[in-house]
C-alpha cells in the first residue's frame, strides 16, 4: 500500500534525529506490528510488514484462511467474502488481506509516532555510547550545562558527560556555559543510558595534554615514560627521545617556556616538573628529586629502597609540601625513597638493620611482611603486634626473638657509633694539640 505521506512524517522526524534510512525502516516495521497487536490483540501471528523506504511505500498484510463459517474474523474470511475479490477461490486456501495503514485510526498513529520517537531516543543513545566507548582515553571539550555540589555535567554535541568531584582537580572552579577539557575516563551502560565519565585529575589527562601540545610526542619522536601527579599542585613528567640529536626536555619546554606553559594554564597553575629519563637509578632519582639536589644517594636496588641525602637546609625542599616531592619522585622512580639530613644519616646509615639479612627469619616470613611493606628493623619494631601475629610464620615467641635480634643487632651497631665517635674526636683533639706544640 503506498502511503508516502506517512512515510515522509517520519522521515522528517528521523532526519532530525539523525537516524539513517535503513535504521529508520526497521523501526517503522516494528513501529506497525506493535499497532497491529494493540488493535488485533498480543499472539496474532498471520501479519506482516514491509517497508520500502525507496518508493514510499508501506504494505500491511493480513494472511487469512477461507471458511464456510467465520469463527474468528482476524484469521478467518468467509467463502463468500473471498469470492467476490477472487472467483476461483475456495475453502481452505489461504488468502491474503492487504491492510491501509491509515486503517489505523488517528489515535493509534499518534501512539505510533510516540513509537517511533522513543526508538530513535534508544538508536541514539545507543548511537552515543558505541562513539563514546571507542574514544575512551581520548581528550573531549565541552559546555559545563549544570553544576551540583559533587558533579558537573558537561555536553558535547548530542551527549552528556558527568565529571564527578573526584575527577576534578582541587583548584578548578566552573560556572555555567564554561568551556571544559578533560580525558573521557569510562564509558558505561545504565538504566537511562550511556554514562560518560570526564577526568581532569588522571595521570592520562596530563599525558594527552603533553601529546597534544608537542609534536615530537605525537610524532614518537619523543617518549613519556612515567607520569605522576597530585592533580591541581604538583606533577613530575619522565620524557625520553632516543634521538641524541633531540633535547627531549628542551622540546617539551619550548621557545621560552611556550609549550609547558599552555599545559600550565589548562591545568590551573598546576607545577609540572620535566625529568630526562636515565636507565641508571642514582642519575633518574637525582633529578627526579628537583628542585632539591641530593649530596648523595643510598640505593638497594634489590628492595627497591633509597636512602637520599640533603643538606639539613634542603630537606624541607626535597620533601616539600606535604611530602609531595618525595612520593612524586617514588612513583616516577619505583624507589622508596626516605630522606635525611646530612648531620642524621651517620645514625641512620649504621643503625639500619635489613631483615632480609637476618639469620632468624625465614624466606617465607620475609615475603610476608614484604606484603605489609616491613623491610627493616624500625618497621617491624613498629608494627602492630596484632597485625604480625596474623602473618603466616609468626605467633607471639617468633615475633619476640625476631625482635630481641633486632634490638640486640641495633645496640651493637649505635655502639660502634658512639666508639667511632669517641675515636675521630680524639683524633681531632690530636691534631689541636699538635697545632698547638
Amino acid at each position: 500500500m503506498i502511503n508516502k505521506s506517512i512515510i515522509e512524517a517520519f522521515t522528517s522526524i528521523a532526519r532530525e534525529k539523525n537516524v539513517d534510512r535503513t535504521n529508520l525502516g526497521t523501526i517503522i516495521e516494528e513501529l506497525f506490528m506493535t499497532l497491529i497487536r494493540k488493535k488485533y490483540g498480543e499472539e496474532r501471528e498471520n501479519f506482516s510488514v514491509i517497508v520500502n523506504m525507496e518508493k514510499g511505500e508501506i504494505e500491511i498484510y493480513q494472511e487469512m484462511e477461507v471458511v464456510e463459517d467465520v469463527v474468528d474474523p482476524v484469521v478467518e474470511i468467509s467463502l463468500e467474502d473471498a469470492n467476490k475479490l477472487e472467483s476461483d477461490i475456495e475453502v481452505g486456501d489461504p488468502f491474503i488481506v492487504v491492510i491501509d495503514p491509515t486503517s489505523f485510526g488517528r489515535r493509534l498513529i499518534n501512539t505510533a509516532k510516540q513509537y517511533l520517537n522513543q526508538k530513535i531516543r534508544d538508536i541514539e543513545k545507543e548511537s552515543i555510547f558505541e562513539e563514546f566507548k571507542a574514544r575512551v582515553g581520548e581528550i573531549a571539550v565541552g559546555n559545563v550545562h549544570q553544576i551540583q555540589r559533587d558533579n558537573v555535567f558537561v555536553n558535547i554535541d548530542k551527549a552528556e558527560m558527568l565529571l564527578p568531584k573526584s575527577e576534578q582537580m582541587i583548584n578548578d572552579r566552573f560556572r555555567r556555559g564554561q568551556t571544559v577539557r578533560g580525558i573521557i575516563k569510562s564509558v558505561e551502560w545504565k538504566s537511562k543510558g550511556p554514562q560518560i565519565i570526564l577526568s581532569r585529575s588522571s595521570n592520562d589527562f596530563l599525558k594527552r595534554l603533553f601529546e597534544m601540545e608537542i609534536p615530537e610526542i605525537e610524532d614518537e619522536i619523543i617518549e613519556i615514560k612515567k607520569v605522576s601527579r597530585v592533580p591541581g599542585d604538583r606533577s613530575k613528567v619522565v620524557v625520553f627521545s632516543a634521538d641524541k640529536r633531540i633535547d627531549a626536555v628542551g622540546a617539551c619546554v619550548g621557545m621560552r617556556g611556550s609549550r609547558i606553559q599552555a599545559i600550565v594554564r589548562e591545568l590551573n597553575g598546576e607545577k609540572i616538573d620535566i625529568v630526562n629519563w636515565s636507565k641508571q637509578p642514582e642519575i633518574l632519582i637525582t633529578r627526579a628529586l628537583s628542585p632539591a639536589k641530593p649530596l648523595n644517594l643510598f640505593i638497594d636496588e634489590n628492595r627497591p629502597y633509597c636512602i637520599a641525602v640533603f643538606e639539613d637546609e634542603e630537606l624541607p625542599i626535597a620533601i616539600g609540601k606535604n611530602g609531595q616531592n618525595i612520593k612524586l619522585t617514588s612513583e616516577i622512580t619505583g624507589y622508596t625513597i626516605d630522606a635525611v639530613k646530612k648531620s642524621e644519616y651517620e645514625g641512620i646509615k649504621k643503625s639500619t638493620v635489613y631483615l632480609d639479612e637476618l639469620d632468624i627469619i625465614s624466606k617465607e616470613q620475609l615475603e610476608s611482611l614484604s606484603k605489609e611493606e616491613i623491610f627493616i628493623g624500625e618497621e617491624f619494631l613498629d608494627a602492630d603486634r596484632n597485625l604480625l601475629i596474623k602473618l603466616d610464620g609468626f605467633d607471639s615467641d617468633v615475633i619476640t626473638n625476631i625482635a630481641s635480634e633486632i634490638q640486640k643487632i641495633t645496640d651493637e651497631q649505635e655502639q660502634e657509633q658512639e666508639q667511632d665517635k669517641e675515636q675521630e674526636q680524639s683524633e681531632k683533639n690530636n691534631e689541636i694539640g699538635t697545632e698547638e706544640g
